[in-house]
């Protein structure tokens, strides 16, 4: 046993000196204070960032690594105030790190002709148990098609193909009152960072990705493409960002959503119907370029038909707003 315990006391102090290295490389206690995330209750911010930092990794959640352990030097209270401060821009704290990262390390690793791109999508976080948690909703998973108490994350990624890097994220709750069972905290500062993350997650998802992308590329994280599932995918979305970026993404064969050929508004089954396709076994079946109409705003895409590896007989779009691919 004691054995066993030392062991996992060595492993801890050697993640720890790695993790001290990360924070010394990448000058982590110079970008919290550029982000505003200053000294708290007498311990240094980038100690307590470094413990909290170490949880994932000691294979330790918060409560048991920090809240519950009676070897670490500063209480529960420190750390929940530093997390919890609405005046800690952790946004800008997150940029400023993901940029030094991309751009000083891993580019001068990567080929000049290897594309990058930003991901975006969504997933469930849960809070079954949670009662009183600010802002906590009554929200819809697309996947399952139930509702589940809690929170939806949707974060941006940039990836070389190699390298997955979160850039940027919102934590939505619901944009509908009657689904939110709690509201915002009515003590929260109004010119706050956290008051404007409230804000964010009370608003429709849609709606947080071209200010994501904008951030993104003005941090100096830049990117070929943004790659998106066929929730996203709706033609709407898809011309609000082409200004700023290239999509691709998957789409989906509705009947309410259709794309035109000659001024004639087509569904994507009647697309394929239509299209010249290759035979046999060929992943590719065929593509079309076809305009998406946004206002008074048309848009050339390229849509190409491709196998669906999971059922031969089916096919799935993919649509790019490079038509040059």
């Amino acid at each position: 046993m004691q054995i066993t315990k030392s062991k996992s006391i060595e492993q801890e102090n050697k993640i720890s000196g790695k993790i001290n290295i990360f924070f010394s490389r990448f000058e982590i206690a110079k970008i919290l204070n550029e982000s505003n995330i200053k000294k708290v209750r007498g311990f240094s911010v980038k100690y307590i960032i470094m413990k909290i930092t170490e949880l994932p990794f000691i294979q330790k959640n918060f409560y048991h690594g920090i809240v519950n352990n009676k070897d670490i030097e500063f209480g529960k209270t420190v750390a929940y105030d530093l997390l919890n401060n609405s005046r800690y821009n952790w946004r800008l704290f997150l940029y400023k790190i993901v940029a030094i990262i991309i751009n000083t390390f891993i580019k001068p690793l990567t080929k000049e002709d290897r594309e990058s791109v930003f991901i975006i999508d969504d997933s469930s976080h849960p809070r079954n148990s949670s009662k009183k948690v600010e802002l906590l909703a009554r929200v819809y998973d697309h996947v399952t098609h139930k509702y589940f108490k809690g929170f939806r994350l949707l974060p941006l990624c940039w990836s070389d193909g190699n390298s997955l890097i979160p850039v940027d994220f919102a934590l939505l709750s619901s944009n509908k009152a009657e689904n939110r069972y709690q509201s915002i905290d009515a003590k929260i500062d109004k010119r706050s960072c956290g008051y404007k993350r409230r804000l964010e997650a009370i608003s429709k998802s849609t709606e947080l990705i071209v200010p994501m992308l904008k951030r993104a590329f003005k941090k100096g994280i830049k990117a070929n493409y943004l790659l998106m599932d066929s929730w996203y995918g709706m033609p709407a979305l898809i011309a609000a960002i082409k200004p700023v970026i290239d999509v691709i993404c998957m789409i989906k064969d509705t009947p309410k959503v259709f794309y035109y050929i000659n001024g004639k508004g087509l569904t994507i089954s009647q697309i394929y119907k239509g299209i010249k396709k290759r035979r046999g076994i060929a992943n590719i079946k065929g593509s079309e370029i076809v305009e998406i109409i946004r206002g008074e705003e048309k848009i050339k895409v390229k849509v190409v038909f491709v196998k669906n590896r999971n059922n031969n007989r089916e096919w799935l779009a993919i649509l790019s707003t490079d038509i040059t691919l």
